[in-house]
């Protein structure tokens, strides 16, 4: 079993009085965490996906939840979101079981805060969970190992099947978007046209390390700005894509309120666009290796509590920064470059004006932007 990186600091929050809340997309081993830190201790374990589970948890009070929970010290629900007023059903396990400590996992940020965000205020820890983040795999594998499956990686991308499961990637990653993107997401999200959402992630998927226009992709798909911003909305909070805004302190020149979207994992993105082929096929290499850099330095600052500003950095004459971060009033930037001939340059303009470090990011030093340094 690879070992995960939050591991310890979940551990360390256990019998502190809250309740711990795990999010992240389907299938990348959230209960799997979860029962690994209960292992050893007698649990009870209630699936949100089970109808039978949401039929008994149905308006639960107090004295129904005690002949549920019985003598046990450990209470794990998996994919909370399902269970109705779930938010409510946590509160009370908080304030009336002091010595039961509950675990609630979920696949949909938007519906889990929904339920939980005023009933469990000051009542929670909350992580999310990626897939497999590169530091994760190296640890796994090894250096040489990681180092010979990175080109396979930025393909196929970092979900625990796919990577251990190598020969049987494409069928993964195809099971991996029908039933979660086109199903899952449908039915947390309400959106009733599924052929609008495929339109609308195929389009995001080929414009990744672009700026993306609202007006312009609800031109393309037809349907109107404010649905394009709610469908993204939707589509960010059930972990498949993330926004970078762009940076701007006001200076002449800078463009203001542009965004980028990338997706949390590379082989969904290819798998949307229906190109799983190898790199050297490839004329989005790039995009791929942007794509990867930064879901993984994101990866890094969830898992290492490095509480960062994200953007990225252009100019109406055209200049640009991959990506930039700011944290602890100091701003660092950073350029992603596939092949380490010919490197590109942080214009000097930008780091003058803001007393910021910068970076050029290609194969030959990624591993000390995408793990923790010791």
């Amino acid at each position: 079993m690879m070992k995960r990186t939050l591991f310890p600091a979940l551990l360390n929050r256990f019998n502190k009085g809250k309740v711990m809340v795990l999010l992240g997309p389907r299938q990348v081993g959230k209960t799997t965490l979860l029962k690994e830190c209960l292992m050893g201790k007698e649990f009870l374990f209630l699936d949100g996906d089970d109808p039978d589970t949401r039929a008994l948890l149905h308006n639960a009070g107090t004295s129904r939840l005690k002949a549920i929970i019985g003598d046990y010290k450990w209470v794990f629900i998996d994919e909370a979101q399902r269970i109705p007023d779930v938010g409510i059903i946590a509160k009370i396990i908080a304030d009336q079981f002091k010595d039961v400590q509950l675990l609630l996992s979920g696949s949909s940020a938007l519906e889990i805060n929904q339920s939980t965000q005023e009933p469990l205020t000051g009542r929670k820890f909350e992580y999310l969970l990626y897939p497999i983040s590169w530091e994760e795999f190296e640890d796994h594998v090894g250096f040489l190992e990681s180092s010979a499956q990175l080109e396979e990686r930025l393909i196929y991308g970092m979900y625990p099947d796919v990577i251990n499961n190598r020969h049987d990637a494409r069928e993964l990653l195809k099971q991996l978007t029908s039933s979660y993107l086109y199903k899952d997401v449908l039915s947390v999200t309400g959106i009733k046209k599924p052929e609008l959402l495929q339109k609308l992630l195929k389009a995001l998927a080929l414009q990744v390390g672009n700026e993306v226009s609202y007006n312009e992709l609800g031109n393309l798909i037809e349907i109107d700005k404010a649905t394009v911003a709610r469908y993204i909305d939707l589509l960010e909070k059930t972990f498949i894509i993330f926004r970078l805004n762009s940076f701007s302190r006001n200076q002449r020149n800078e463009i203001k309120n542009n965004r980028k979207i990338y997706f949390y994992d590379n082989g969904v993105r290819n798998m949307i666009i229906n190109n799983l082929n190898s790199l050297d096929l490839r004329t989005d290499k790039g995009a791929l290796w942007e794509n990867f850099l930064i879901s993984e330095r994101i990866k890094l600052q969830a898992y290492h509590q490095k509480h960062t500003a994200n953007y990225f950095w252009r100019t109406v004459q055209k200049q640009e920064i991959d990506f930039i971060e700011e944290r602890d009033g100091k701003i660092s930037a950073y350029e992603f470059k596939w092949n380490s001939r010919g490197k590109n340059k942080i214009p000097a303009a930008f780091l003058r004006e803001y007393h910021a470090t910068g970076a050029v990011i290609d194969i030959s030093n990624f591993r000390e932007f995408v793990r923790k340094q010791q």
